[in-house]
């Protein structure tokens, strides 16, 4: 029973390190953030509860920016800027994604469009 606490305990605190965070962050940094405090934390756990966790809906996956996949607990449809030179992820919360948008891209294509990524690229205010 104790060895399943502590799986759990593994588990919740890798989805709430994902979900309380803005850095849109890789699994590297979830394990550099968590290892302090839980000792027995290999990379392949947080690797496979990532994984698991973007399967259930949970998190979603940004793809890989600079080889590296990024995460977002912010699961509701919302704008990304990502910065071509140093990689950072920002959401853009005063920019929208409009509803006609996947509408007319369904009606135009005969498609049923559930969902909607928009990612800006670009260079970042510290970068240009």
């Amino acid at each position: 029973m104790e060895q399943r606490a502590k799986h759990f305990k593994k588990r919740d605190a890798i989805l709430n390190c994902v979900k309380c965070t803005k850095v849109h962050p890789s699994a590297d940094w979830v394990f550099a953030q968590l290892k302090p405090e839980i000792s027995n934390l290999s990379l392949g756990t947080v690797y496979r509860n990532l994984a698991l966790f973007k399967e259930q809906g949970l998190i979603v996956s940004l793809g890989t920016v600079k080889g590296i996949e990024r995460f977002d607990g912010n699961v509701d449809p919302h704008v990304h800027f990502i910065c071509n030179e140093c990689g950072c992820v920002l959401d853009l919360e005063s920019v929208g994604i409009p509803e006609s948008l996947k509408e007319s891209i369904g009606r135009e294509n005969g498609l049923v469009v559930n969902n909607c990524t928009l990612t800006f690229n670009g260079l970042c205010s510290q970068c240009k």
